[in-house]
């Protein structure tokens, strides 16, 4: 089975890009802003990995991945920042959050994609070691 990620960004060719770039491998579910994403995720199983834009046109900037973040529902599900605001400001945030991976808009999607490879290889890692203890 393929793991699930939900990409949140209010821009239809970002949405189109990351459901491209991901559909071989995982299944990927897409939202265009806040509410839809909170939606999908009250209504269905939580997802492996959430990409998100911090700026969406229904909540003020960084409101819905505070919420991901502070929630005990939805913490620990693995964040990925994407975002056209100023780098200082994306890495001072997303260090305030506790989110360790963000990339900066223009990305490359290769490398978003090895980012997400690589997080979800060490996830299955650490849950080989816990059922091995």
């Amino acid at each position: 089975m393929k793991r699930t990620i939900l990409a949140v960004d209010g821009s239809k060719a970002i949405r189109f890009l990351l459901q491209n770039v991901f559909e071989r491998k995982y299944k990927v579910v897409t939202a265009s802003d806040a509410a839809s994403a909170m939606y999908w995720l009250s209504r269905n199983e939580l997802p492996d990995a959430i990409i998100a834009d911090p700026q969406l046109p229904d909540t003020e900037n960084w409101e819905l991945l505070e919420h991901l973040k502070s929630s005990g529902l939805y913490s620990e599900i693995p964040l990925i920042v994407l975002s056209s605001l100023n780098k200082a400001v994306i890495a001072a945030k997303c260090d305030e959050l506790g989110v360790a991976q963000h990339f900066s808009q223009p990305f490359n999607p290769v490398d978003l994609v090895n980012c997400v490879d690589k997080m979800f290889t060490g996830i299955i890692k650490s849950t080989t070691k816990l059922k091995a203890v």
